[in-house]
């Protein structure tokens, strides 16, 4: 498990998580507590690849329909690795616009940023186009690059039960395994060796940009 030092991203979920404490039903916080002390109790973080694996190479489409693969993304410079759970979820759009934002130092520091989720490629799309993002998402269906990667979890029965009333988790994924990837953020050196890993049970919490940054500066 990666502790982030507390920056400007984390200042944006911030606002997002109090707004949560403030809106949510005493039950709902609840059982979204029990949800991230699940997922921490799975094993997950301990199984997910970490600093000094190797990233296993992938091939997965773009919103457009393009095959992208890690291995030759790799040959241009490292790769800048995130999961993100979907368009729905509100940390997961705040992140994604702020690595927009910071999009122009990644690419300073010749790192291409990747963005994998389990939604339908349909969905990917709108959320692309809804964050205006000009870095690449690719949809893992199934989360079979999640697996391959040891970052997939399921979710207990009620926060699913939550998620499908709220907005159709399985229409989204188009399945139903109730299976969702960590918020896990990866920097993988042109070798294909893991040298930053961020892996944190509560979805809440994220990679910030600056220590990315610093990895890869500390590649150049």
């Amino acid at each position: 498990m990666s502790t982030t030092n507390k920056g400007e991203l984390d200042t944006l979920l911030a606002a997002k998580r109090q707004e949560g404490v403030s809106k949510f039903t005493e039950e709902k916080k609840q059982v979204y507590a029990e949800g991230i002390s699940s997922v921490a109790a799975s094993g997950v973080l301990e199984n997910a690849l970490n600093v000094n694996s190797k990233a296993p190479n992938f091939t997965l489409k773009n919103a457009l329909g393009n095959s992208i693969s890690l291995y030759d993304e790799l040959k241009n410079g490292p790769v800048v690795l995130t999961w993100y759970r979907g368009g729905w979820c509100p940390y997961c759009n705040i992140t994604l616009h702020y690595l927009q934002e910071k999009l122009p130092e990644f690419q300073k520091a010749s790192a291409t940023l990747i963005a994998l989720t389990p939604e339908l490629p349909d969905n990917s799309l709108s959320t692309s186009e809804k964050n205006k993002l000009e870095f690449t998402v690719l949809s893992d269906v199934g989360n079979v690059v999640g697996k391959e990667y040891g970052v997939v979890y399921t979710l207990i029965d009620e926060v699913a039960a939550m998620y499908e009333a709220g907005f159709g988790l399985s229409k989204v994924n188009g399945d139903d395994s109730n299976e969702l990837p960590l918020a896990a953020t990866y920097v993988i050196d042109t070798d294909a060796t893991i040298q930053y890993a961020f892996l944190d049970a509560d979805y809440t919490e994220r990679a910030e940009v600056s220590e990315i940054l610093t990895t890869l500066e500390k590649l150049k």
